[in-house]
């Protein structure tokens, strides 16, 4: 790579005056030797998988182990159409999307790992509904695409993305991230906000644990992605707003992987601890395994 952290690619897109989704594509042309048509046409295959995912399990169930999460895509879908939300169509509907890729996940569907399977629906469900919402072109889309997997790829380099090493926080709240500065960079903001609203998304799910019910990756799963879709969104409002963070992005991801070794072997992705140690959650796992 190029740059090594994020500090490194924003100073390379302010000397030249480009995105940073710019660097990244130059960065994966240079590493995979790929042209820039080549790795667009690899993006837009990608992001089809994502449109799928997203919107398979809006309109049916599927069927899915142990049947934790199966249905609740369509139940919120329903509540969305019906317009009469606390949080709006728009939050809605990116929450419908995410909770459906979660759904088609849990039930052995096509999706697209972003960053992981667990964290599948945060991105498409953030940029297919910006791609909707503001009438982007491909490139647009595409460009964003870029940009949130070049801050995944920082991030998996200098920490981890692996809710088994880091808790929630690691897996859904780098997808947050991610998601976060793609969406600042579809509505026009500058490479500024981009990196502010990464800060602004890690902040927000700081300490979160990995505890899936009976260690399925559906429950509390499918719904962190639903909330942490919508915290990428009001992250990246809040950095186009002008917040910025008083913490560098660097630093605040260094802090964010110290906190992922910090917690205990519990809450992270064994259910041993959080809400899949409750008396409920033990319960689920003995009906489901029969233990």
């Amino acid at each position: 790579m190029s740059y090594n952290n994020i500090s490194e690619l924003f100073n390379m897109a302010e000397e030249r005056d480009v995105p940073l989704s710019q660097i990244i594509l130059e960065t994966e042309s240079a590493l995979t030797e790929c042209s820039y048509d080549d790795i667009y046409k690899e993006m837009e295959r990608r992001y089809e998988v994502m449109k799928s995912s997203a919107k398979n399990a809006l309109f049916e169930a599927r069927k899915t182990a142990g049947g934790l999460i199966e249905g609740i895509t369509k139940t919120h879908y329903d509540y969305t159409v019906k317009g009469d939300t606390l949080s709006g169509d728009f939050i809605n509907k990116v929450m419908a999307r995410a909770l459906s890729c979660s759904e088609v996940n849990a039930s052995m569907g096509k999706i697209c790992a972003v960053p992981t399977a667990g964290s599948c629906g945060i991105i498409p469900a953030v940029i297919i509904s910006l791609e909707e919402a503001l009438n982007l072109s491909k490139k647009d889309v595409l460009d964003g695409l870029l940009c949130a997997s070049g801050i995944g790829a920082v991030i998996t380099r200098n920490a981890t993305v692996s809710g088994a090493e880091g808790g929630c926080q690691a897996e859904c709240g780098v997808a947050a991230a991610m998601a976060a500065a793609a969406a600042v960079q579809m509505k026009g903001g500058t490479r500024s906000q981009c990196v502010e609203a990464v800060s602004i998304a890690l902040m927000n799910v700081m300490g979160l644990v990995c505890d899936p019910v009976a260690g399925l990756v559906q429950v509390p799963c499918a719904q962190r992605n639903a909330s942490q879709a919508v915290n990428a969104i009001i992250s990246a409002d809040m950095a186009l707003a002008g917040m910025k963070s008083i913490i560098p992005v660097d630093q605040i991801i260094e802090a964010m992987y110290k906190v992922g070794k910090m917690l205990p072997m519990e809450l992270k992705e064994t259910a041993k601890g959080g809400i899949a140690h409750t008396p409920a959650g033990k319960a689920i796992f003995r009906e489901i395994f029969g233990k």
